[in-house]
Formats: C-alpha cells, sequence, structure tokens
C-alpha cells in the first residue's frame, strides 16, 4: 500500500487564475461531515475501493474511476462503503483562484457534479502527473504556477472527455445569497453584524438568517465566525510570529479572550495548541 502524500498552499491575497490550495492521495480515505461545505471547490476521485457521498439529501455511490466535483459551501458527508472487500483510496485537488469562477462559467461546469473517466481521458494519470512533479522537488511551493496550469489543464480535459452523469444543481438559496457570502469574504476583519449583512443582502434580519439556515444550516453570524476561524487558522501556521492578540485584530474578534474561547469551541483546541500541532 502506497503512504499518504498531501501537498498545501498558501492561498495569497492576490491568487494565480487557478490556484490549488491542496492536492493529495489517501491510501485509507476518513469519513468527513462538513455541514457547512469546504470553501474552496474540491475534486474527489475513487482510485480503489468505493465510497458513498451524501449531499442534497441524497446518497451516491463513488467507486473506481468517478469523481465528484463539488462548489464552495456546498454541504456535504463522505465515507468508505463498509461493506467493500479493499479500502477506499482517494485522490484530491482543493482548489481556487482570481479567475475560477469565470472559468468554470465558460465551460459550463460550476456546479457540483460527477464525472466518469472514458477511453479519453484517465483521471488517475492526470493526478499521477501532478503529485509526481511535486514528489520531486524539495520546496513543492516553487512549483506553485505550474501545477495551477496542470490543474487548468484537467478541467479542460475534465469538460471535453469526462462523462457527467450526475448534475447537481447549486441550491437556489445559495444563488440567491452569493454576493452576500462574496461580500463577507472580503469585509469580515471589519466589525459587522447581521444589520449590516441584511443590508447588504437587501432582505429582512430574519429572512437572511433562514436563507443561510437553508444553504448551510447555520446563522449568518456563525458563518462570519467560521471566516475568520479559517482565516485565524491560516495565519497560525504561516505566520508564526504573529502573537494571537495580533491575530484576534486582524481576523476581526473584538479581544484575545474571545477569540481564544471561540476557537477552542469550535476547533476542540486552543490557538496556540492548534499552531504546536501543524508546526
Amino acid at each position: 500500500m502506497a503512504e499518504k502524500k498531501r501537498f498545501t498552499f498558501s492561498v495569497s491575497e492576490n491568487p494565480l487564475p487557478v490556484y490549488i490550495e491542496s492536492i493529495g492521495y489517501n491510501p485509507y480515505e476518513l469519513d468527513f461531515d462538513r455541514q457547512e461545505g469546504y470553501p474552496y471547490y474540491h475534486w474527489l476521485q475513487t482510485v480503489k475501493g468505493e465510497g458513498v457521498i451524501e449531499l442534497a439529501n441524497q446518497a451516491f455511490s463513488l467507486p473506481e474511476g468517478k469523481g465528484i466535483l463539488l462548489t464552495p459551501y456546498t454541504p456535504h458527508k463522505y465515507y468508505s462503503d463498509h461493506n467493500a472487500t479493499v479500502h477506499w483510496e482517494t485522490y484530491y485537488i482543493t482548489f481556487t483562484g482570481a479567475a475560477i469562477d469565470p472559468i468554470l462559467n465558460a465551460l459550463d461546469m460550476n456546479y457540483s457534479a460527477f464525472y466518469e473517466e472514458t477511453d479519453n481521458i484517465s483521471f488517475k494519470n492526470h493526478m499521477d502527473k501532478m503529485i509526481g512533479k511535486l514528489e520531486h522537488y524539495q520546496d513543492p511551493h516553487h512549483l506553485s504556477h505550474e501545477i495551477s496550469a496542470d490543474l487548468y489543464q484537467f478541467l479542460m480535459h475534465l469538460k471535453k472527455y469526462g462523462q457527467m452523469n450526475n448534475k447537481l444543481s447549486v441550491l437556489q438559496s445559495f444563488e440567491k445569497i452569493k454576493a452576500t457570502v462574496e461580500w463577507l469574504e472580503q469585509v469580515y476583519p471589519q466589525d459587522i453584524g447581521l444589520l449590516e449583512m441584511s443590508e447588504k443582502a437587501q432582505v429582512s434580519s430574519q429572512h437572511l438568517n433562514t436563507m443561510f439556515h437553508d444553504t448551510f444550516g447555520i446563522s449568518p453570524y456563525s458563518f462570519l465566525v467560521q471566516l475568520r476561524i479559517r482565516e485565524a487558522k491560516r495565519i497560525l501556521i504561516t505566520i508564526p510570529g504573529l502573537s494571537l492578540k495580533e491575530i484576534a485584530k486582524k481576523v476581526g474578534f473584538n479581544g484575545v479572550s474571545h477569540f481564544v474561547t471561540t476557537f477552542k469551541k469550535r476547533e476542540g483546541v486552543t490557538p496556540s495548541t492548534y499552531r504546536s500541532l501543524h508546526q
């Protein structure tokens, strides 16, 4: 059995048109329950064995030679088929980019969907090529431009040769608040609350709350806190010299004690412990 492989890249403030956040191989895929979805586009494919994907209150099998493209913040869960005789092995990519939405819109791929390999495309070959490059460099970050170009090529081939057999359209509720979500991605460090969010969305506070619960299963404020914690986790790892007080202020918390308490409640560990575990 091959070893687990994972490569991560920091998403800068001015990312490439297409930018990989993480890419890897997992010989024993774990179970995930992401009720709030993942903040970036997520490609997951089966190499061996079989997995089960649950989204939109439906369960779908993910056998060998099949993959799924998930749009950001799409609630989902996945786990191995425990009746299978072999372990569920997967490849995955999470990605974003300054031009990723226009690119996927132009390709008519900006929605969650399942894809199958055909005689003209091997998902595994594309992933082997990208991970193979990263393994041969002591500092894979030097390849961030090249590997992003490979991802773009993969998306083009996926559109041209992959067989899409289950299109799972983005929830209508997400379409209605997409602009608000994109705005929150930019202004989360500011002192904003439900009033500012509802004014931006041009709906009442009660209606905005309903829309967020319908889409993500959480309130608008919880979603805002999620964005702040996500950024705090990135800073804790990438800027080790920054104090907790500075991080708290940088991501929008009123004080360090509130930051530490909220972080521990959501992540199960304090920010300092999280930083030490990832150094």
